[in-house]
């Protein structure tokens, strides 16, 4: 669907008589020269100068003479880290023309879909996040590829197209389902285990059905993220070996410590998502279960969100990602729930700065390639006005912003 659309924009079409194109230019070696880098570990580093080169950090070292033919990039007094990570956004939610939720039958098309989806990856790669996981919708697929080869500019997505719910078939269905969405080039499997926090939350898909899934994605090599709010969803989720539970806001401590005893992940939300919602109101009321009381459901939600953050946060050994299930009206927002989650939870800036890039990679399955700051990464980096270690509302002031040693934008550096 989107190759036809940039096929009909001229964007797409291959040429008749095929030429060979010219050999692109060897890309020049540039180095990023950075009073102070967050390396996305915990660590700090500072007065240092960055090597990137073919797209990969090869060398960090004291500030010193640039090697022949490298560029300099000063970045002066601006914060440096790895790029963001966002484990849980949905870039093919935007609002239509008539400033509602976009819905399958409000009369636009697969054109304007996938340009607002494109818009809003570009939003989040402006915003310093240079890599999302979209749970997900079939269109992804073509938004993941024209951004991987074809010169689309937003961040690195993976996708787990259409989700499974428990109206997907028994246990031998959905281990079929798996398989398939694996073929369609799916990333990752999304299940949706319990209703919406708008209904209730409460455990939809059966123990049997989540352990088929969960089981089959192991099985065939790829994660299981699990939408569930409840504590028997996802306790449930947690026994059938699903690899990270989304939401959890009615969780309980002993469910939590039984996730951090079997290594699942835990994907909580701070606020960005709820106060979405309530922000644009008008928007979405009106649309399937975004009725007065569902509002009134996701309003006691922002203390109940907290204070599950809070309590993962504490609980010993267990993982705690970054995602903020940015819908439409979200993207390039994505930062917020940092805030959120220092002021509004008390964790602390470094903290989760580390969720958001090096402990957000390794669940993702990409710890050795992005996430951090060291020679041999990919030069996903950004860099911000003031120093979130001190501050964290300094991730809202992005102002460079590298993915794959490819500057896609850099403000300056300010007075």
């Amino acid at each position: 669907m989107f190759v036809r659309l940039l096929a009909a924009l001229g964007l797409g079409a291959a040429p008749l008589v095929a030429q060979k194109p010219p050999p692109p230019p060897l890309p020049v070696p540039l180095v990023l020269r950075a009073a102070r880098v967050i390396d996305g570990r915990g660590g700090v580093m500072t007065n240092v100068d960055i090597l990137v080169r073919d797209g990969r950090i090869a060398r960090i070292a004291p500030r010193g003479p640039i090697p022949p033919g490298a560029r300099l990039v000063d970045l002066g007094g601006r914060a440096v880290l790895p790029g963001l990570i966002d484990a849980h956004v949905h870039p093919t939610w935007y609002f239509n023309r008539q400033g509602r939720l976009h819905t399958r039958d409000d009369g636009e098309g697969p054109a304007e879909l996938m340009l607002a989806a494109a818009a809003n990856a570009y939003a989040m790669l402006r915003a310093g996040f240079t890599t999302v996981q979209s749970l997900g919708a079939p269109e992804d697929a073509a938004l993941r590829d024209w951004i991987a080869a074809r010169g689309l500019p937003g961040p690195r997505i993976l996708t787990s197209l259409d989700p499974l719910t428990e109206r997907s078939g028994g246990p031998d269905s959905l281990r079929v389902l798996v398989r398939r969405h694996k073929e369609r080039g799916a990333d990752v499997i999304k299940l949706f285990a319990s209703a919406s926090i708008r209904e209730g939350g409460a455990q939809t898909m059966t123990d049997a059905q989540l352990q088929a899934a969960c089981g089959e994605a192991k099985a065939v090599g790829l994660r299981a993220v699990v939408h569930a709010h409840s504590a028997e969803a996802v306790r449930a989720a947690t026994m059938a070996g699903c690899t990270e539970v989304e939401h959890g806001l009615f969780v309980t401590q002993e469910v939590l410590d039984l996730m951090a005893a079997r290594g699942t992940s835990f994907d909580p939300q701070c606020g960005l998502v709820f106060h979405n919602y309530l922000d644009n109101r008008a928007k979405y009321e009106g649309l399937g279960n975004y009725t007065e009381a569902g509002f009134a459901a996701m309003a006691r939600a922002v203390p109940l969100a907290n204070t599950v953050l809070r309590r993962s946060l504490a609980t010993p050994g267990l993982k705690v990602l970054y995602g903020t299930d940015a819908v439409a009206g979200a993207h390039g927002r994505n930062a917020e729930d940092l805030v959120c989650r220092v002021a509004e939870a008390g964790d602390a800036p470094m903290q989760a700065l580390v969720a958001a890039t090096s402990l957000n990679a390794a669940a993702l399955g990409l710890g050795d390639r992005i996430g951090t700051i060291a020679p041999g990464y990919d030069a996903d980096v950004i860099a911000v006005d003031g120093d979130p270690t001190a501050d964290i509302t300094a991730v809202r002031r992005v102002s460079f912003v590298m993915i794959g040693g490819r500057i896609v934008r850099d403000d300056g550096t300010p007075p």
